[in-house]
């Protein structure tokens, strides 16, 4: 089995446990900010702690139509935040998951630190080509900036 980590790190003005917050509503925020990679995100299974299952139903800027996953950890006194995708056709045959840890870390300034590690786990050799991998992490960069810019400009949810 083979797998591909791929790192993303964005600076944030706002602070970590607002962005911890805001993260928090990802589920209603992001379809609304980003329709276009995020046409749904429905819980299945659970109350959003750990073993919560949700489906994200992807939109028309996505190559795939829908993926599962399972909150495998939540740490809201360290930002932190794990999931992993177990089905779907956002594993595109070739992978048996796809783990994300998301952590927001505190900076010196009062801002902080969004980062997110994006673990594919290959069933086999094959792995996601550049080209997706790529795509994917622009996907999260830009998701990201519009879920803190929808809290910056709706600071009393935050």
């Amino acid at each position: 089995m083979t797998s591909v980590t791929t790192e993303i790190e964005i600076p944030s003005s706002f602070p970590a446990d607002k962005v911890f917050k805001v993260f928090s509503d990802f589920d209603t925020i992001a379809p609304k900010v980003n329709p276009e990679v995020f046409k749904s995100i429905e819980t299945i299974e659970g109350n959003g702690g750990v073993g919560t299952i949700k489906v994200f139903t992807f939109g028309d800027a996505v190559p795939f139509t829908s993926g599962k996953y399972k909150v495998d950890a939540v740490d809201p006194s360290s930002f932190s935040y794990t999931y992993s995708f177990f089905e779907g056709d956002n594993l595109m045959g070739i992978l048996d998951s796809i783990t994300n840890q998301i952590k927001i870390v505190p900076s010196a300034d009062g801002g902080s630190i969004f980062k997110q590690t994006i673990v594919y786990n290959s069933k086999g050799n094959e792995k996601p080509t550049e080209d997706i991998l790529k795509v994917e992490k622009e996907i999260y960069e830009k998701t990201f900036k519009a879920i803190e810019a929808y809290g910056i400009a709706h600071p009393e949810n935050y």
